[in-house]
Formats: structure tokens, C-alpha cells, sequence
């Protein structure tokens, strides 16, 4: 298994749309960073968020998700409440390729924040904008900036494709759009 570089996803996204829309260089002025860089991606968040709230004092249960967990919020800058996070998702749309699967991090900036972002590998073929987990690990609000870079996607190649991929075992977030709750 190996780590791919700037040029691997650069060819990836150009010949295979592995990444739509893709930012060929990294963008960085006045931003927070965004777009490739020497072994990653840097995808950006989109400008919907579902904040989650206490109002209704739920429980959160995966089996059970109860949608009135949460407001729903669309703009340039959210505000995640102090130790609670948002669900928000890539502006970025991913198509994996089979011998590849991938882990992401979250940047530096946010993290120097108390900000973490969550996000699950993205298994070989599995394709879709990113639902992401920002969590507000602060007493503080936290500000988060739409269309700009909230973390970092690694891509890694194996030897050789799977036996069964995301897309042959029909995984249920598989072409995912917008925000995509939890599903049983």
C-alpha cells in the first residue's frame, strides 16, 4: 500500500473526475488553506450546517436519529456552540476508485481551535459529498468558514482491488448528496 501524491490526484481528478469540482493548486490567500497539496487534498466546506441543539433535550441514538436534534443553517460563516458540533458536507463530490481507500484529517488551523473534524474512510468505490462532524470541543463559540478548507483527504493505493468494494456491497451512503444523516 502505498501514499499517493499532488501528481497521482492531480491525474485522478483531471482523467477519472475522482474529485468534482477540483482545485489544482493550493489556495491559501486570506483562507483557510483549500485545494491539493504534496500527499493530500484539502476539501472545503459547503455553506449548509445542522447545528445541534439541546432544545427539545433528545437523546441522540444512531438507530433512532431523531432530525429535531438539530437547526438547520445555511451561510458564509457558522457558529457551532461551545462544546456541541454541526453537520455540514464537502463542496467537494468524491469517486474512489476501487484500489484505493483513504483516511481524512483535520487542518491544523481548526485544531490549533479546539475545533475537530470527524470524518470515516472513504472505501474503495464509494462516492458522494462528504458529511462531516465539527466538533466545538471549546466552552466558546466557534466560527466556521463555508467554501473554505476544513480538512485533509489522504489517499492510499493498494496492491491490489478488493474482493468486495462499498459500491458492490451497495453501502448505504453510497452517491450521498448534501448533509446525509445516520442510517440503519
Amino acid at each position: 500500500m502505498s501514499i499517493k501524491n499532488d501528481r497521482w490526484i492531480t491525474k485522478m481528478a483531471k482523467e477519472h473526475g475522482m474529485i468534482e469540482p477540483y482545485e489544482s493548486s493550493q489556495v491559501r490567500s486570506g483562507v483557510i488553506s483549500y485545494g491539493v497539496s504534496s500527499y493530500g487534498y484539502d476539501m472545503r466546506v459547503a455553506r449548509e450546517f445542522k447545528i445541534f441543539t439541546n432544545v427539545l433535550s433528545s437523546i441522540v441514538d444512531p438507530k433512532h436519529f431523531d432530525p429535531k436534534s438539530f437547526v438547520e443553517f445555511e451561510g458564509d460563516v457558522c457558529i457551532v456552540p461551545p462544546n456541541s458540533f454541526a453537520l455540514s458536507r464537502s463542496v467537494e463530490y468524491f469517486r474512489i476508485p476501487r484500489n484505493v481507500m483513504t483516511i481524512t484529517v483535520g487542518k491544523s488551523t481548526y485544531a490549533r481551535c479546539g475545533i475537530i473534524t470527524n470524518v470515516t474512510p472513504f472505501e474503495p468505490e464509494w462516492e458522494g459529498h462528504v458529511t462531516l462532524e465539527i466538533s466545538n470541543t471549546t466552552p466558546l463559540p466557534a466560527k466556521i468558514y463555508a467554501n473554505e478548507g476544513i480538512a485533509q483527504v489522504l489517499f492510499f493505493e493498494g496492491d491490489e482491488p478488493p474482493e468486495v468494494s462499498y459500491k458492490d456491497k451497495k453501502g448505504k451512503y453510497q452517491s450521498q448528496t448534501g448533509i446525509t444523516l445516520p442510517r440503519i
